[in-house]
């Protein structure tokens, strides 16, 4: 009777609303129930598996609606180990079958047999882990001068477009400022070196291609209206290959851009006046070298054929080279090369130089530690709890709704945190922690103040008491939580709006409920 009674308090069925509601979003929308495999993360520009068409996921894509490769060539990929081991059996040069949740893919392998798609573990939920639960690397960069909100916002906005190009999905990139007034930008990326990282976006980017110290076209679509990625018109050089060098290996690639009218005229201009030189093979150049310039620094120098002296041709090839100490090494950082001079080339020069202020790297195996031992010590902080609760109260009647309501407020929180996409890292937890520890000071003050008689008035009275005096102690913290959304160049924002969220939840949904559930308990027992 009594428990009939206290989950028909209007309360407590707006609080199973939310606690429904949060479960469907951390655990449906379109979880793959029959299906086994590995989920796509990102899928590498130019690779076998993008020209077959697959793309990676976009950062508004939930967990569990992610696209899973279940088979390659018919054979099945259950788990990450199953997947790399099927993977190292490819042939290059061969056609390949990749089955997946979608569709089937029929993809052409290259020189080399990786298909070039990132993978993860299939999610269970919706939850997104941060780079310490995951692994990844977090770079904090800051303006070498200051800028508009307008110029912030074109600088991300290149910078997305650098990450996407390079073949990077999922990731994170958002402007934050500290309590001075200073600007930053943090980008977040699971899965990816400190190394690439800093080599894709700590620099300018400035690209420009010059004649005669004079320049021609710059990187952007200003002068550049396309560069091409397909195997077709770049790769690795078929007519230089591979060859030996002191360091070990050096191999060339090459890659064809297409120039706006301007340009191309711009390079008639230069090039009209020049003179024709034979070379010995019974070909022809011109006196001077096209000479490409990266961040100011020369990258390579191309020859010019002679029949291009004078004319306006919107057609050039680029090329450039990398080395390694094995050729299959100075392969990969040839390729490396070249996809990075692509993006440059396509995205243009950011706005603004940036500095990078803090740059934070976590392995994959780290973050399961981290996760492992995270979910130990709540499991521990629990039962610590539930404990101290029995032997204050000796009374199942207040125990248990008490558990049950700071159980559901972290379900309500977590189901927040999967609606809105937001990513759990080890802060986050650390403000759920204190979430919980806020949550059970309340519980017992409205526990007192309802249990201690009539000394209190009446019902109305003591709950009214009580949840006056938690919700001064709610805007207190409210108060004291706002500013950090803004300190520490915006690190601690994910604590910030954790706590307030948790919080909320809390004083607004849970702790009400929790009042009327133990005042029907307790009406019924004084009856």
């Amino acid at each position: 009777m009594k428990f009939t009674k206290a989950i028909t308090q209007w309360r407590v069925i707006i609080l199973l609303f939310f606690i429904l509601f949060s479960l469907v979003a951390i655990f449906s929308f379109t979880p793959h129930f029959v299906e086994n495999g590995v989920a796509i993360r990102s899928v590498q520009t130019n690779s076998p598996l993008a020209i077959a068409g697959m793309t990676g996921p976009t950062g508004k894509v939930t967990p569990l609606a992610r696209e899973l490769i279940i088979s390659i060539n018919n054979i099945p990929t259950p788990n990450l180990e199953k997947y790399n081991e099927v993977e190292k059996t490819l042939i290059p040069n061969s056609t390949v079958l990749v089955q997946t949740t979608k569709q089937l893919y029929t993809v052409k392998l290259k020189e080399s047999p990786i298909l070039g798609a990132r993978v993860s573990k299939d999610a269970v939920t919706n939850l997104r882990k941060g780079l310490d639960l995951e692994g990844g690397t977090r770079v904090v960069l800051k303006p070498t001068e200051q800028i508009t909100d307008d110029q912030l916002q074109l600088t991300i906005q290149s910078l997305s477009e650098r990450l996407n190009v390079y073949g990077l999905s999922d990731v994170v990139i958002r402007p934050a400022s500290d309590l001075s007034g200073d600007q930053f930008i943090i980008i977040e990326i699971a899965g990816v070196t400190e190394d690439q990282v800093s080599e894709l976006i700590a620099s300018q980017g400035k690209f420009e291609a010059k004649i005669t110290n004079q320049s021609v076209f710059a990187g952007g679509k200003k002068d550049i209206t396309y560069v091409c990625r397909t195997a077709e018109c770049s790769g690795l050089d078929p007519s230089q290959g591979c060859s030996s060098s002191p360091e070990g290996s050096v191999c060339r690639f090459f890659f064809s851009i297409s120039l706006s009218s301007e340009a191309a005229q711009r390079q008639a201009d230069l090039t009209k006046n020049l003179k024709v030189i034979s070379s010995g093979d019974g070909s022809s150049y011109l006196s001077d070298d096209i000479v490409l310039y990266l961040d100011d620094v020369e990258v390579d120098r191309l020859k010019i054929g002679s029949e291009l002296r004078g004319r306006a041709s919107t057609t050039i090839q680029i090329s450039g080279s990398g080395t390694g100490r094995t050729e299959l090494e100075a392969r990969q950082n040839t390729l490396e090369n070249m996809k990075r001079l692509q993006t440059v080339i396509f995205t243009g020069s950011l706005p603004v130089k940036l500095d990078v202020v803090k740059l934070d790297t976590i392995s994959p195996n780290l973050g399961d530690e981290f996760l492992k031992n995270v979910l130990l010590v709540g499991v521990l902080a629990t039962l610590a709890v539930a404990l101290v609760v029995i032997i204050r109260y000796r009374k199942p009647v207040i125990v248990i709704p008490m558990i049950f309501c700071l159980l559901s407020e972290v379900v309500m929180l977590l189901g927040f945190a999967a609606l809105v996409g937001w990513q759990l890292d080890l802060i986050a937890i650390a403000a759920i922690i204190i979430v919980i520890g806020t949550g059970i000071n309340h519980l017992v003050i409205i526990s007192d103040e309802v249990t201690r008689g009539e000394q209190g008035g009446s019902w109305v009275n003591k709950t009214k008491a009580a949840i006056f005096i938690i919700t001064g102690a709610y805007l207190t913290n409210i108060s004291g939580l706002i500013p950090l959304m803004w300190a520490g160049a915006g690190l601690l924002k994910g604590f910030a709006v954790t706590t307030i969220a948790g919080l909320s939840f809390g004083v607004l949904i849970a702790r009400p409920a929790y009042a009327a559930i133990i005042r029907a308990m307790h009406e019924d027992e004084e009856k």
